[in-house]
C-alpha cells in the first residue's frame, strides 16, 4: 500500500450502496459497506465469523441479532458479536445512510435462511 490512496464511490460499485473490500486495495485489514438500502429492503439472516459495527446516519433500520430485535435511528451505533446470526430491514420511509464495518480484508458470511442475498459487488450488511 502507498502512503495514501484516494478512492471515489464510483470505483466501489453501482449507484446506491457501495462495498469497499480491503483486499482489493492493498490488503487493507478492514472492509466496509456504505449502505443505502431502500425502505423495505435488507439482507437475509447471515452470520460472519467476526464482530460487525454499523453506524446509522440517516433513516431507520430494525435489526434482528440473535434473540434481540433493535430499532436504530440516526446517530445510533450497533455492534453485533462474532458468530451472532443477524439481519436488518429498512423500516423507515427514506433510504438508509449507514456504514457497516467488517474488520477483515475480505468479508465472509454464512447465509442462514432463504431470501434476499446481495448480488456480487452489492452491499450485504
Amino acid at each position: 500500500m502507498t502512503e495514501a490512496t484516494l478512492i471515489s464511490f464510483a470505483e466501489l460499485g453501482r449507484e446506491g450502496s457501495f462495498t469497499f473490500g480491503g483486499a482489493d486495495h492493498g490488503d487493507v485489514p478492514t472492509s466496509f459497506i456504505l449502505d443505502r438500502s431502500k425502505p423495505g429492503a435488507g439482507p437475509a439472516l447471515h452470520r460472519p465469523p467476526y464482530d460487525e459495527v454499523w453506524i446509522l446516519e440517516e433513516g431507520e433500520a430494525t435489526f434482528t441479532a440473535g434473540d434481540r430485535t433493535l430499532t436504530a435511528g440516526p446517530g445510533s451505533i450497533l455492534i453485533v458479536g462474532a458468530g451472532t446470526p443477524h439481519k436488518f430491514i429498512n423500516t423507515g420511509t427514506t433510504p438508509l445512510r449507514m456504514v457497516c464495518i467488517h474488520p477483515r480484508a475480505r468479508m465472509e458470511t454464512e447465509w442462514l435462511e432463504p431470501g434476499r442475498r446481495p448480488e456480487p459487488g452489492e452491499a450485504s450488511g
